[in-house]
């Protein structure tokens, strides 16, 4: 395990303690349609609800999305950029969508060297290969019903 996953891992766990210490008073949620509060349950289904009818998976666990970054470095470390975790599991969701919508491999290994600039930014490695292993990480760890 890299230096960035511990560090990144450590902070999810801190962090989740920290908001399940805090309370939140009821001027921190946000107002619903029908004039209450939205409950942060309520907040996180209808984002899942907003991301299924958009054909993306929900938010993936932590352990999920930890497994998928260190699939990703697996692959090769520079693929997902320091401190830029969050975009990597952002991109590997829009790939799901591109994977529920699209059938044709060749175009969806394509689609992924382009959502994760490989083309651009990593040209040593942007080939079929490579975007073959990111398109099979993405589908393994974040939406393998798809």
């Amino acid at each position: 395990m890299n230096a960035r996953r511990t560090v990144a891992a450590l902070a999810a766990g801190l962090l989740a303690v920290t908001l399940a210490a805090c309370g939140s008073s009821s001027d921190d949620k946000p107002a619903t349609a029908a004039g209450g509060t939205a409950s942060r349950a309520d907040r996180e289904e209808a984002r899942d609800a907003a991301r299924e009818a958009a054909g993306l998976p929900p938010e993936p666990s932590v352990t999920k999305r930890y497994a998928y970054l260190e699939a990703l470095d697996a692959i090769d470390p520079r693929i997902s950029k320091p401190g830029k975790d969050d975009q990597s599991v952002s991109r590997g969701l829009d790939q799901c969508g591109s994977i529920k919508t699209t059938k044709d491999r060749a175009r969806l290994v394509e689609m992924a060297l382009e959502r994760f600039t490989i083309d651009t930014r990593l040209p040593d490695i942007d080939n079929e290969a490579t975007g073959g292993k990111i398109l099979d990480v993405v589908h393994k760890h974040l939406c393998p019903d798809f």
